[in-house]
């Protein structure tokens, strides 16, 4: 067998010398290199500008680490050694968690995520009930509300508890979101650390970019999200996991990634939508090795380990509190949220006037699930790569589409591409079906598959063709001032053949804005009638935007669940 080491032949001497030379590294692997190191440029400036007239010792590490950036761009370019762009890619990442840290530091007050997250820390240390309790005095003054279609709003916890009982040793860094941020920037470091260090060397500058470059994920650890937290611990489960059971035995690493994956599933709800498919893959995977007996005992003792972590970390929960922890740690996917997101019911909120068959949506969204698992399960060899991806794309379908569902988990995607190839797959089992071993096999899969995922685009048409149910007009608008509204009459008549119980909000832009109160007007309004309804703004005004700026006048309503929406700007502009 030949060295990868080249030999040069040095001429003009008596007695020729051979002289190894280390190779070169690739050209690939310097452009990645440089790219993680450019990553990181972006958000950094905002921080060292917050910290220089703060805390002028952080804007001076800040500075350091543009020093950093600078040196490994050339470093990137001009080392000679793959040894030495491994030192580089070194360098990146202390970097990069270097400027992750200092951001920490400066914006470490968090969302509403990371005020709920630390909340449930302190009544946990304190030894009160956690879940089904509502928090009011955490929002407001900038703090995100979650309205729901009942016309009230989610001011209760609603994660698995692994979050906050991480964050009850931290509650000594003070009131607001600091501990639960601290956790979730703590993890994405942590996760960002074992990701890098598993990916094979030419590798990991992707995991310094992926995680800590581009601001993405260092801004949702500081907004204290419980997500990067089973981020963080599902990155050992999914780098190489097409290899968990090998031979038939778990072992220490095998246990100890079913412990991570239990974990996950205990610190947030996300990890629950991927765990099928992995176990259904690695099910596949071992069956072809092994047979399915061998197989079969593998993924139920790996899946056993997983189920007694998640139970280990709720027990106290589920036993002190059952009905409220049952009913808590299910909440995002029952608390009928208003629809909010970048998915297709954006249709319904921004290019209709809504829709009266919004429920249609939760429906596509959990058949495309459905479908994208069958699928897997069919063609696994050919989906096995993309485990880490598929379960994300049933949320663009759902009545919650935030990017954030999928955005949080692209490093799983690059751990997966790295370290799960096609060539893992090759022989995995599959299903046998006579429809799919004919002469016209190709077409037979196409149309399989067709067969399995149109239902979801079909309930997502039905969600987005419908009508509203409420027809609005504002008849009068009262203006203290050139520049607000105290309140609305609006004359609102109900075209459905259901009694309707609206809910009204205005709203600029994207997103929700806080309901109105109603002070006059039928609480329900009956099938076929028309009421004047008189609002009054949450905080006493609304103030206008700049002339031309869309104003929506929106109307939900929980039973059946329905959005009415309309364009007021010039109606509300009008005084009595």
């Amino acid at each position: 067998m030949y060295s990868a080491e080249t030999t040069l032949l040095v001429p003009g001497s008596r007695t020729q010398s051979a002289v190894a030379v280390p190779p070169s590294p690739a050209q690939w692997h310097r452009v990645l290199t440089l790219l993680a190191d450019i990553s990181l440029l972006i958000g950094t400036r905002a921080v060292w500008a917050t910290a220089a007239g703060h805390r002028p010792a952080v804007a001076a590490v800040v500075s350091v680490c543009y020093a950093s950036i600078l040196a490994c761009g050339v470093l990137a370019l001009a080392v000679r050694r793959e040894r030495s762009l491994a030192r580089v890619d070194l360098c990146v990442l202390v970097t990069g968690v270097t400027l992750a840290l200092c951001a920490w530091i400066m914006l470490h007050h968090g969302s509403d995520e990371a005020l709920l997250t630390t909340q449930a820390a302190r009544e946990t240390a304190a030894g009160h009930p956690v879940y089904g309790r509502p928090w009011p005095w955490l929002f407001g003054h900038g703090v995100a509300l979650t309205p729901t279609a009942t016309g009230g709003y989610d001011l209760t916890y609603g994660y698995p508890p692994l979050a906050p009982l991480l964050a009850v040793p931290l509650l000594w860094l003070g009131h607001g979101g600091a501990p639960a941020t601290a956790v979730s920037t703590g993890a994405l470091v942590a996760g960002t650390v074992v990701l890098w260090r598993m990916l094979p060397a030419p590798w990991r500058s992707a995991a310094t970019m992926v995680c800590l470059g581009f601001g993405m994920l260092p801004s949702y650890g500081r907004l204290g999200y419980p997500a990067i937290v089973a981020l963080a611990l599902l990155v050992p489960v999914v780098v190489r996991w097409p290899r968990i059971g090998a031979g038939g035995r778990l072992g220490a690493a095998g246990l100890a990634r079913a412990a991570c994956l239990g974990a996950a599933c205990a610190a947030q709800q996300l990890p629950w939508f991927l765990a099928p498919f992995l176990l259904a893959g690695l099910y596949a995977v071992r069956r072809g090795e092994l047979g399915g007996r061998a197989a079969a005992l593998v993924v139920l003792r790996f899946a056993g380990a997983a189920a007694t972590l998640w139970l280990l970390i709720n027990t106290y929960f589920a036993v002190s509190e059952p009905g409220p922890w049952l009913t808590g740690i299910a909440l995002p996917l029952t608390q009928g949220a208003v629809l909010h997101g970048q998915g297709v019911v954006d249709i319904s909120l921004y290019l209709t006037n809504g829709s009266d068959r919004l429920g249609w949506y939760s429906c596509a969204s959990l058949l495309l699930l459905a479908g994208l698992f069958v699928l897997f399960v069919l063609f696994v060899r050919r989906l096995g790569p993309a485990a880490t991806v598929l379960p994300w794309c049933a949320f663009y379908l759902a009545t919650r589409s935030q990017d954030g569902y999928y955005l949080l988990m692209t490093p799983l995607w690059l751990a997966a591409a790295v370290t799960a190839p096609a060539s893992a797959f090759a022989g995995a089992w599959q299903p046998r079906l006579r429809l799919l071993s004919g002469p016209r096999r190709r077409p037979d899969r196409i149309a399989l598959a067709a067969l399995l995922l149109l239902p979801a685009p079909g309930c997502a048409v039905v969600a987005a063709t419908g009508t509203p149910p409420l027809r609005m007009r504002v008849v009068a608008a009262r203006r203290p001032t050139p520049a607000t509204v105290s309140r609305l009459a609006l004359q609102v008549t109900n075209t459905d053949d259901t009694a309707l119980a609206p809910h009204f909000t205005l709203t600029m832009g994207q997103g929700m804005a806080p309901y109105w109160r109603i002070v006059r007007g039928p609480r329900t309004l009956p099938a076929h009638a028309t009421a004047r309804y008189e609002l009054r703004p949450p905080s006493g005004w609304f103030a206008l935007p700049r002339p031309g700026a869309r104003i929506r006048l929106r109307a939900f309503t929980a039973s059946p669940q329905t959005l009415s929406s309309a364009d007021v700007q010039d109606a509300v502009r009008r005084s009595d």
